[in-house]
């Protein structure tokens, strides 16, 4: 096995390990919008090390894999934030462990004066 395979087994080790402690994330936090905020940078991360893995070991695809990887860097957290506002402002509760609502209306009136 060469040095290059051991890197990109490494890497993408590290990225499941990224993606399977974003899955604990959703299961343990309290609330929606904790669980997307755990659930979406640990898998964009876990993504793109896996995908970083595979592309160090496989020179082939290198190109194919930047290109995938460049989506998921922009779509994860696009998606993650249209679904937590459309959550917000259909009324789904916070946990009482929330500091700011800074979507709530107080605030959007404390910012216009």
């Amino acid at each position: 096995m060469e040095i290059r395979e051991t890197i990109g087994a490494f890497v993408t080790l590290l990225g499941s390990v990224f993606i399977f402690l974003g899955g604990l994330g959703i299961v343990r936090m309290p609330d929606l919008f904790n669980r997307i905020q755990a659930g979406t940078k640990a898998s964009t991360l876990g993504t793109i090390l896996s995908l970083l893995g595979l592309a160090i070991m496989n020179e082939a695809w290198i190109w194919k894999l930047l290109v995938i990887i460049f989506f998921v860097l922009i779509t994860n957290p696009v998606s993650s934030n249209v679904i937590s506002r459309a959550a917000h402002f259909r009324g789904t509760r916070m946990t009482d462990k929330t500091v700011a609502d800074l979507l709530s209306d107080k605030n959007k009136k404390i910012s216009e004066e």
